[in-house]
């Protein structure tokens, strides 16, 4: 079944209690004792039935294994029935070998330009990154095909910071992780840029003016 569904309920569904939803897919991490057993547990779950046609995309590490689930069509890019059903199958192998999935170890990257007209900016990152444009958003989004960089969003902005356009990054975590992640940054040295879009995102900055956006899946259904 490839049936869409929203992050929030992905999380309410107990059945994939340590896996999250950050940006576009749901993530776990599985801890290891060797690269021997992160490439065990990878093993198993390459033998699990159909993954021909929807296989997991997949980080191995000598202290453990990241996991990403995410359908990607024509006309959607995010969780699906299919990506439940397969989380499932995958944490209860991990169990057989004695393993089990971390949340707190996961989040996604999203760099964010800005630009007073995005179409013309686009162009020239399409190039340079080697990216292709997100099948369901080819105006805002480019992705790395190989699934490994972080994805670009573009972001029209009505008025230009001094010097002209902007980036900055977006770090998805799960929700319980962003304000003990908020927190942190503040006691490090940075400022609250904006909260009003909170737990959707807050908006910090370094010293220097630097801007992240801590975010999650949260209201964003």
């Amino acid at each position: 079944m490839t049936e869409p569904i929203t992050a929030r309920a992905f999380h309410a569904d107990p059945s994939v209690a340590e896996w999250r939803v950050v940006g576009d897919g749901a993530c776990t991490f599985f801890r290891t004792r060797s690269f021997a057993e992160s490439a065990r547990l990878v093993q198993a779950i390459g033998e699990l039935p159909g993954l021909e046609s929807h296989a997991p995309d997949v980080d191995v590490r000598q202290d453990g294994v990241t996991v990403r689930l995410i359908t990607i069509t024509g006309d959607y890019y995010g969780i699906s029935s299919r990506d439940v059903d397969l989380a499932r199958q995958i944490s209860a192998t991990s169990r057989r070998l004695g393993l089990a999935g971390d949340p707190t170890r996961v989040q996604s990257l999203l760099v964010i330009p800005g630009a007073a007209a995005t179409a013309e900016v686009m162009p020239f990152w399409h190039a340079v990154l080697g990216y292709e444009r997100r099948a369901d958003t080819p105006d805002e989004d480019l992705v790395d095909p190989q699934g490994r960089g972080p994805a670009f969003w573009f972001e029209p902005m009505a008025e230009l910071r001094q010097g002209g356009g902007a980036i900055h990054v977006a770090v998805w975590v799960p929700p319980e992780q962003a304000e003990p992640r908020v927190a942190a940054a503040l006691a490090a040295g940075g400022r609250l840029v904006r909260d009003r879009f909170a737990p959707a995102w807050w908006t910090l900055a370094d010293a220097a003016g630097n801007e992240v956006d801590i975010a999650t899946t949260l209201t964003r259904d």
